[in-house]
């Protein structure tokens, strides 16, 4: 366990360097590295963090050794899409007062466990690179000076200072900034009993342990780095987007979603939350005339979800990708009006690469997607007056709606995995050796 209790960085070493050393000079293009990916949760457990965990692993592996490891009931090895999984057993799995759902979550603080498997692990593959996701990171700080990889760390919420990883002060209220008075309340609201506070403390101690550990942040977007305050830590940071395939900019998408409705609608696809702002977006749409088009909502119901949806109002349950991305397809345009700040939402970027104008806020990543007039509409959040005039604004101007369709698609096929990967294995090779140029 004497390894356990080591924190100080270690220097890459003489085989990590020469792995490098093949890169093909002058390109991007890198040669087989061997890279661990970690993560709390992978496929069949879908979200949007173990999606895009999964598609990078994917991806990565067409050119590298992948090995995923991430959380199960059992310590056990085995191959899902392609790619090498290992999974291991937490020891807060036995906790479950610590839970307020059955998914068992990486603590703020190292797992005596998972670090003891993960150092098996890491012992037995080599890898050249370790890509930690979110707090099963926490587990790899003790490993540190033993470890013989860099350390990659993408943040995709606000973890690193906000102990409910929201920025959402009371589950409510866009939070101004962590202070120990505020977050103690929060926390206290957002988890049962003593373990709000608990969690906090255990989390601003994380952080330190974290900025020793890590050799580069990166983060889903310019809000996701400035909330978690990177720009002032100790540690280089870079912002790297989610990505979605290629080949969903360009796809022969069918008709709508089967049942549901014909062409023509406005569509809204995620949780129905206060946080995704459908009560705004209800709002707004009761206000417009009663030649209003449809509007399609596909979500899942949260606590919070509106119990009244106004006429015109098609609800449908969850749908696959492939329905959604037939709804985004034969809508007139999305309406996605985020009241947090949403890191990276994916469906953002899923509508723009069908063509469509997105009506959103400028709250979280989604500024860093849409510009307001040209890939689409930005207004305030929580504002159904604001909103209800920019869906007004788009349904009467068929040129306008083409228009920022177009330039929707275009800005969509930057976040590529094409033109987002090759990015994330430059950092791979200079955590290693250097700048390629």
């Amino acid at each position: 366990m004497e390894r356990l209790q080591q924190e100080m960085k270690r220097e890459p070493t003489d085989d990590n360097i020469q792995t490098f050393e093949r890169i093909v000079s002058g390109t991007r293009d890198m040669c087989l590295v061997k890279v661990t990916l970690l993560a709390q949760f992978f496929p069949p457990i879908v979200g949007g963090e173990e999606r895009h965990v999964l598609n990078l692993g994917k991806r990565l592996a067409k050119r590298h050794d992948v090995t995923v490891i991430t959380f199960g009931s059992r310590a056990a090895a085995v191959s899902r899409d392609g790619l090498d999984v290992r999974v291991v057993r937490p020891a807060t799995a036995s906790l479950p007062i610590l839970y307020t759902t059955d998914r068992v979550y990486a603590p703020p603080v190292p797992d005596p466990l998972v670090s003891v498997a993960i150092a098996r692990i890491l012992d037995e593959v080599k890898p050249d690179v370790i890509h930690a996701h979110n707090w099963i990171v926490n587990s790899l700080v003790p490993l540190r000076r033993s470890l013989r990889s860099p350390l990659v760390l993408t943040l995709h919420d606000y973890s690193h200072v906000c102990a409910t990883k929201r920025m959402m002060f009371m589950g409510e209220l866009v939070c101004t900034g962590p202070t120990p008075s505020r977050c103690f309340r929060c926390t206290s609201n957002h988890y049962s009993g003593v373990v709000g506070p608990l969690t906090y403390v255990a989390n601003r101690i994380g952080a330190r342990g974290r900025d020793l550990a890590v050799d580069r942040y990166l983060a889903v977007s310019s809000a996701v780095a400035r909330l978690n305050r990177l720009d002032r830590g100790p540690t280089p940071y870079q912002v790297i987007p989610n990505f979605i395939p290629d080949d969903l900019v360009d796809a022969h998408i069918d008709g709508p979603p089967d049942g549901l409705v014909s062409d023509g609608y406005i569509v809204f696809v995620g949780d129905l939350s206060r946080d995704k702002g459908i009560g705004t977006l209800l709002s707004a749409y009761e206000r417009l005339s009663k030649e209003r088009p449809p509007l399609l909502v596909i979500g899942r119901r949260t606590a919070d979800s509106p119990s009244y949806f106004p006429p015109g109002v098609i609800l449908s349950e969850p749908r696959s990708h492939d329905e959604v991305m037939r709804a985004f397809a034969h809508a007139r345009f999305a309406v996605l009006p985020s009241a947090w700040h949403d890191p990276c939402p994916t469906v953002v970027l899923e509508a723009m690469a069908c063509g469509k104008p997105v009506i959103s806020t400028p709250m979280g990543g989604i500024s860093d997607m849409v510009t307001d007039g040209r890939e689409g509409l930005l207004v305030a959040p929580a504002d159904p007056v604001a909103l209800s005039g920019a869906i007004e604004r788009l349904l009467a101007d068929d040129g306008m709606r083409t228009r920022v369709g177009a330039a929707a698609k275009e800005r969509a096929r930057e976040f590529t995995a094409s033109r987002v990967v090759p990015r994330i294995e430059e950092v791979y090779h200079e955590v290693v050796r250097g700048p390629l140029h």
